[in-house]
């Protein structure tokens, strides 16, 4: 999984972060609070004797300290799954 801090606002309360759809379901994961806010987009890139596999999560904020994170589809119109 790839993450980049952009900028250096910090919050002061870790973030709880789900993950729903591919490899990464049912994935629970805390992000302190000096790492910043959540990223809107993580990208996870599977890496094997074959080609590698990317699959990509959008965020969707429930609370301050709380968000998912849902597997791109392909029949997402909004979004692109071009790398």
């Amino acid at each position: 999984m790839s993450e980049e801090t952009t900028g250096t606002d910090t919050g002061t309360e870790d973030a709880v972060l789900l993950f729903v759809g591919g490899p990464l379901d049912g994935r629970v994961e805390i992000r302190e609070a000096r790492h910043g806010e959540p990223l809107p987009t993580i990208t996870h890139v599977h890496l094997h004797g074959g080609p590698k596999v990317v699959h990509r999560y959008d965020l969707t904020p429930l609370s301050p300290q709380a968000g998912v994170y849902h597997l791109r589809t392909a029949g997402d119109p909004d979004r692109s799954l071009a790398d």
